[in-house]
């Protein structure tokens, strides 16, 4: 996917209430799912600009999900909101109340119906990840069921020459799942990931590694990993991800700096040291 000199431009969109702004801050912000509750709805537009794999920038437009919003959105806004856009990321609850007169999940599918296809005039190769959210609030027993006919209610509304480029995820703020859709969704912003994945795997060879993972220093997220064998704990990417972020915010209190950090025992050890670059000095 190639960027603009300004950065990658990506959307998040949704209606109000989908908890657009509250998996912002859990990624972007270091914030835990029980204090999104003190966050205020996005007023139109929210404009935020954030380096991203070292140089690049990802320009996130997170679009207020209040309806006179989205109308407007679709009709005095359109190309400026859509044009030059590489990723949309479409939020939606998963659970909605289909009672006769209830047009709730009616208005989700005709805005969704409406931004695929403002996003397929405007910005015909972007990609779009559509996080079916909120999936705590259905039951177990029910979720799969659920996501599906979300699904395939939207797919019926989509462009045909649009669904090859949509992947649908289901998501909740309480486990796993955001951080893994989100992983897969900045996975699409790496330049050349052919040539990063064989480097991984070269380094995973060769040091005879386990598993070796590449995670986005500022997110977090998983980029791309490499492994020789199975690893049993399906969440070791969150955990570890979740202790690197709560350790990095614990180092900006503190006032004493240092240059490197050893962690190790007999199965385990941990490097965090400042990268020497090739004319002598640090690049951290």
């Amino acid at each position: 996917m190639a960027t603009s000199t300004n950065g990658f431009k990506v959307l998040l969109m949704g209606r109000a209430g989908a908890g657009k702004t509250s998996m912002k801050s859990i990624i972007f912000a270091n914030y835990h799912s029980r204090d999104t509750k003190m966050l205020q709805p996005t007023n139109h537009v929210e404009h935020n600009s954030l380096r991203f794999l070292g140089n690049l920038r990802l320009n996130l437009w997170d679009c207020g999900g209040q309806d006179q919003f989205m109308e407007n959105y679709f009709e005095s806004q359109r190309e400026n909101i859509f044009q030059h856009c590489e990723v949309l990321i479409y939020v939606l609850v998963a659970a909605r109340d289909k009672n006769p007169g209830n047009d709730e999940r009616k208005k989700d599918v005709e805005y969704f119906k409406d931004a695929i296809e403002s996003l397929t005039k405007h910005s015909p190769n972007a990609t779009t990840f559509v996080l079916i959210h909120k999936l705590d609030l259905v039951h177990e027993s029910k979720r799969a069921e659920v996501y599906r006919q979300v699904k395939e209610e939207l797919l019926t509304v989509a462009p045909e020459r649009a669904q090859d480029r949509i992947t649908f995820m289901g998501t909740s703020i309480w486990d796993d799942t955001l951080f893994k859709a989100w992983s897969k969704i900045v996975a699409v912003m790496v330049p050349d990931p052919d040539v990063l994945q064989a480097h991984v795997n070269f380094m995973c060879q060769q040091l005879m590694a386990d598993e070796v993972v590449i995670f986005e220093k500022n997110t977090f997220l998983v980029i791309t990993r490499a492994h020789t064998k199975e690893m049993p704990d399906q969440y070791r990417f969150e955990k570890l991800s979740n202790i690197i972020k709560q350790y990095k915010l614990s180092c900006q209190k503190a006032k004493t700096n240092f240059r490197n950090f050893v962690v190790k025992n007999d199965r385990f050890r941990a490097i965090i040291a400042p990268r020497c670059d090739v004319d002598g000095r640090d690049d951290v």
